[in-house]
């Protein structure tokens, strides 16, 4: 299971009710920032988060409004010595201009006061472990190196109790061990395999996060089957030649995106200033029923399908 909170869900600039484009993914002892538009570190607080084990920053491009922000958190981190090792992942633009702000206005010659780490993103695996796996992937926008980014929780094989109940595998130990995909031998001398008590692969949760987008075409095969889609729905679709030319995607375009690829709950992100929630929410639904436009502080559960 992964949670999801929004910080800040306007797109290209504040209004009263929305930040600038901030989301935290949350999943055990990890904790990844997406994107840190102008004041995101107010929402951390606001939200209850703080910034304890802030230690990763995903950026899906370099666009001021989804990295300002990083200015004022570094600038905190300096006197609060919050953490002590920050990683920001970008597209090499997007990096480039993130070290510009850090070392030409933040520190300006001054000794970081925290190790940094510029990772350049590239498709494919950026992390994992036994549990989960996160990836980035190309996205279309305005300008070079946008990403997307997929949270997939490692499939999972049940144990069967009863199966092991039948052939007298004590609780303990030796369950723990067949678990793990290790075989046992029972104090008669039986040997029992994993496949004996495992069940089949059940697949674990999948989130799929997409900043800023163009096009959705091109999208499909990394949607396709998320129990979560976060996407941008910037314009209504009476606006679709605004979006074009701004290279910003409709209601339609992504609420259609999310039905082509067989997504569970699509979570429409950074909203128009000008539209009331209502307004994108009625034309989604339209198309795409499980829809929900997010609000700043939402927050939201992914787990995989029964």
């Amino acid at each position: 299971m992964f949670e999801i909170v929004f910080l800040g869900t306007s797109a290209s600039a504040p209004s009263v009710a929305r930040n600038l484009t901030a989301t935290v993914v949350l999943y055990k002892h990890y904790r990844f920032l997406i994107d840190c538009g102008e004041g995101t570190q107010r929402q951390l607080l606001r939200s209850g988060l703080g910034f304890k084990r802030l230690k990763r920053i995903l950026l899906t491009h370099g666009h001021l409004d989804h990295i300002l922000g990083l200015g004022g958190l570094i600038s905190t981190f300096s006197r609060w010595e919050a953490v002590d090792a920050l990683e920001i992942y970008g597209g090499r633009w997007a990096l480039e201009r993130v070290e510009d702000l850090i070392f030409g206005v933040v520190l300006r010659g001054a000794k970081p006061p925290l190790e940094l780490e510029f990772i350049e993103l590239s498709p494919g695996v950026l992390l994992e472990d036994e549990d989960f796996v996160l990836s980035a992937f190309p996205v279309t926008h305005r300008g070079p190196g946008c990403f997307g980014f997929t949270f997939e929780e490692r499939s999972r094989r049940p144990f069967l109790a009863e199966a092991a109940e039948e052939l007298g595998v004590p609780s303990g130990q030796e369950r723990r061990r067949l678990v793990r995909g290790e075989a046992v031998a029972l104090a008669d001398g039986t040997v029992v395999h994993p496949d004996q008590v495992l069940g089949d692969p059940r697949p674990g949760a999948r989130l799929v996060y997409v900043g800023d987008a163009g096009r959705v075409d091109d999208l499909i095969s990394y949607a396709q089957g998320a129990d979560g889609l976060v996407i941008e729905a910037t314009y209504l679709s009476a606006e679709g030649e605004l979006a074009e030319q701004f290279g910003h995607l409709t209601v339609a375009q992504a609420v259609t995106l999310a039905r082509e690829a067989g997504v569970r709950t699509l979570y429409l992100n950074h909203i128009s200033r000008r539209y009331a929630a209502r307004e994108v929410l009625e034309e989604a639904q339209t198309i795409f029923p499980n829809t929900v436009v997010v609000r700043d502080f939402d927050r939201f559960q992914i787990t995989r399908r029964k």
